[in-house]
């Protein structure tokens, strides 16, 4: 399902190119993606997209709290993923609301173990959706770049 997400932002979404979902379906098909990874796809974004307007509205999470994983959280989002999330708020990329809609789609997703990579694409989709060029294009020169940033 991830490689369908991926496709469909950097294809569709970035471009802000939206055909309709049974449009998208045939040629995601035609790509050679499975049915139901499209389907959980489209269910991913769609609760991405309802989750920022939550998001954007909620301001009740103040800039002095710290976020403890749950074990369940700990055993799927692998470390350096965490690490940098947890750089992305020391860096004011992110505050505590985006942090816990990227922590809810990262849980979302059907792999065992979420990577750095996923966490980073995960980060991207979000800012995207939430309208922070800025952010977003640190995140992307984060993904795409050769070097990885040091975390602290």
């Amino acid at each position: 399902m991830f490689e369908v997400l991926v496709y469909l932002f950097e294809n569709y979404i970035e471009a802000n190119i939206r055909p309709d979902q049974g449009t998208l379906t045939r040629e995601l098909s035609a790509a050679g993606f499975d049915s139901d990874d499209i389907e959980r796809a489209f269910d991913w974004f769609s609760a991405l997209e309802n989750m920022t307007h939550e998001t954007e509205a909620n301001t009740t999470i103040g800039p002095d709290g710290f976020r403890i994983y749950a074990e369940e959280e700990c055993g799927k989002i692998h470390s350096d993923a965490r690490s940098f999330l947890l750089f992305l708020e020391q860096a004011g990329v992110m505050g505590p609301a985006l942090r816990e809609l990227v922590i809810d789609r990262a849980m979302a997703l059907p792999d065992h173990l979420v990577t750095l990579e996923k966490i980073k694409w995960t980060v991207l989709m979000s800012l995207w959706n939430q309208n922070k060029r800025n952010d977003y294009l640190f995140i992307a020169d984060a993904i795409f770049s050769d070097e990885n940033p040091t975390l602290h």
